[in-house]
């Protein structure tokens, strides 16, 4: 039987997404999302927000950057990979999802396009 990696996030950008590109004219965007949950602990209201780490690539990393903003909610879709690196000598590992497909949530001024990216189309 074949395995299943499919995550699914509703959440927040955290900080203006990161565009870079890479040998060979390929494009990689990358940023925070969060996604925060609420419930009830001892009568109190408690917020638990957790991050995960966002990368698209090719044609949507450039679709992406047209749009994203920080503060906008988005729906990923995507797969878990995990990948290690040196850093000061040790090795340490990291989490991201890399998504397959995105859509904007939210109210309607949350899919004005920004100013930017007028200028750029």
């Amino acid at each position: 039987m074949s395995s299943i990696n499919k995550v699914i996030l509703i959440g927040h950008i955290g900080k203006s997404p990161e565009h870079r590109k890479l040998s060979g004219d390929i494009s990689v965007i990358s940023f925070p999302l969060a996604t925060t949950t609420y419930h009830k602990k001892d009568g109190n209201s408690k917020e638990d927000t957790e991050w995960h780490n966002i990368i698209m690539w090719r044609d949507m990393a450039d679709s992406a950057n047209k749009i994203l903003e920080k503060g906008k909610l988005i729906y990923v879709e995507g797969k878990l990979q995990t990948r290690s690196f040196i850093k000061d000598g040790m090795t340490r590992y990291t989490t991201e999802i890399i998504v397959s497909n995105f859509t904007l949530l939210g109210r309607n001024s949350d899919f004005a396009v920004p100013e930017s990216a007028l200028q750029q189309l």
